[in-house]
């Protein structure tokens, strides 16, 4: 990659798409399907594993840095979760790699030659020790790569230590073969990267294997899906209690506005009663001025008609004497 090249995937990386107002780079979104979400969080095997023995060649999905920058702004600013899709690829990824590995110590158990299982917890001791010495090397060159002579020298006294255990263990497993077996070469397979590992590899072999690109790239794919996993499961359970407390307090809206709703048709049933007892009361008074109205009329009516009598009565008694002088 040219200088100018570098320089332009640089400043994608750090200002995003649209660092220079181009608007066709934008067309693509980094939320768009077609862009892989394990690359915009770093930890895509197409970009771990290239340039290894397992590379695995370029993704049949969108990588660009510019995107990533996208992304890690927007990150900031709402949760996106693609770490589930990213999770989910990796567990792809790694299930399959075990199951490599799984078939590659089956082989290798029908075609070595079999031993009794004393001899092979023996030459398994040897091949722990070996891995043990490969990954301190290892430690030793990056630290004094970086400039940490002193730590370097730490740990190089550390492997010296480890390889006189190893050379008891393979004393020890020698004494329980034919020196025929002993010579054949006892091959594993490393856990973490699927490789073949001898029993009778050297330091240098190991400090390549356990310091080479490969197992390093796996290291970093497995340790990131950890991590992956327990990003999941903490935002899923934050999700899952934010969804729970939003309920719980959409169900304390609903229980007080049933409560609201209820005193509202209380007081509404409250007022009606007073209502209907004022008409009541009223309609009452009404109908007891009414009565003591009639009751008068009738009174008056029956004086007038009484006078009325009494008059009559007096005019028939004046006529009756008039008539008998």
């Amino acid at each position: 990659m040219s200088a100018q090249a570098q320089m332009r995937a640089l400043l994608d990386q750090l200002m995003g798409t649209a660092r220079d107002g181009d608007e066709t780079r934008q067309r693509v979104k980094f939320t768009d399907d077609r862009v892989c979400k394990s690359h915009l969080l770093d930890c895509c095997p197409h970009d771990i594993l290239a340039g290894t023995r397992m590379d695995l060649g370029e993704c049949t999905k969108i990588h660009d840095l510019a995107l990533r920058a996208d992304y890690e702004i927007a990150s900031k600013e709402r949760d996106l979760f693609f770490e589930l899709d990213a999770m989910d690829h990796l567990e792809s990824f790694i299930a399959e790699c075990d199951r490599r590995t799984e078939l590659a110590k089956k082989r290798l158990a029908e075609t070595q030659e079999e031993i009794s299982a004393e001899v092979s917890a023996k030459a398994e001791k040897v091949h722990e020790l070996n891995e043990e010495i490969g990954k301190l090397l290892a430690k030793a060159e990056q630290l004094g790569a970086e400039g940490n002579v002193d730590e370097s020298q730490k740990i190089l006294m550390e492997v010296e230590k480890v390889r006189a255990k190893k050379k008891e263990a393979e004393e020890e497993y020698r004494n329980s073969m034919p020196a025929s077996s002993f010579q054949q070469q006892k091959l594993r397979v490393c856990e973490v990267c699927s490789a073949y590992l001898g029993l009778h590899d050297n330091d240098r072999r190991l400090a390549d294997h356990f310091g080479g690109k490969l197992h390093l790239g796996f290291i970093q794919i497995r340790e990131k899906l950890d991590q992956l996993r327990k990003t999941v499961a903490e935002k899923q359970e934050k999700r899952n209690q934010d969804r729970l407390r939003r309920r719980e307090e959409r169900e304390r809206e609903e229980r007080l506005s049933r409560r609201s709703g209820s005193r509202t048709r209380d007081r509404r049933r409250s007022r009606s009663r007073d209502r209907r007892r004022r008409r009541s009361r009223s309609a009452s008074r009404e109908r007891r001025k009414l009565s003591r109205s009639r009751s008068r009329d009738r009174h008056r009516r029956h004086r007038s008609r009484s006078r009325s009598h009494s008059r009559g009565h007096r005019r028939a008694s004046r006529d009756r004497s008039a008539k008998y002088k």
